[in-house]
């Protein structure tokens, strides 16, 4: 028998400035018939409440909006930005440039969140944490040191986490050209 999940909202990071893809909104290109913020939002249908971070655009979703301040502040002050508007006692954080993610991935980091953890974390295959692929108590982090031009990864490894291995494409995400290339061969 499976215990149930625990309501969780999903706090997608969309801002930033695309430089190494020549500037271009990156998560507005097409990777397997829709653009990459669509696929990460579709990621989190389990969500009770998603909450992009970064300006509006379209998305096959109802979801709650907002901006860091200042924008252009960076990953902690997005999620800072993003923490009045949670609803759940867990937020699953995500980048939305991670076009190989999917529902049953993310409900994987949500489980992996122990009784005695902040947070539950993707690492890589070379066991670096992706912590823009987790989960955590919004409790925890509401108690993290989350500012403006702070480092996210600075903030949360004072929390208490734990490592999810996950598949290998799941945390691919699209910063270059190359990138984009490679994750476009995986999806046809």
């Amino acid at each position: 028998m499976t215990s149930a999940l625990p309501g969780w909202d999903a706090v997608v990071l969309a801002g930033g400035a695309a430089r190494r893809m020549g500037g271009d909104d990156k998560l507005m290109l097409d990777v397997g018939g829709r653009p990459l913020l669509a696929r990460v939002v579709a990621a989190a249908a389990g969500a009770t409440r998603v909450v992009v971070v970064g300006p509006r655009r379209p998305v096959p979703a109802d979801v709650v909006w907002c901006c860091e301040e200042p924008v252009g502040g960076g990953p902690a002050a997005a999620v800072a930005a993003a923490l009045p508007h949670l609803l759940s006692p867990v937020a699953v954080l995500l980048a939305g440039d991670l076009p190989l993610l999917d529902p049953a991935t993310v409900a994987q980091l949500v489980a992996a969140l122990g009784d005695d953890d902040d947070g539950a974390v993707a690492v890589d295959h070379d066991t670096r944490p992706q912590w823009l692929c987790s989960a955590w108590r919004v409790r925890a982090l509401r108690a993290a040191p989350l500012a403006p031009g702070g480092s996210l990864r600075d903030a949360l490894t004072t929390l208490r986490w734990t490592p999810v291995t996950l598949d290998a494409g799941c945390t691919l995400d699209c910063d270059t050209p190359d990138d984009l290339r490679r994750v476009r061969e995986l999806t046809t």
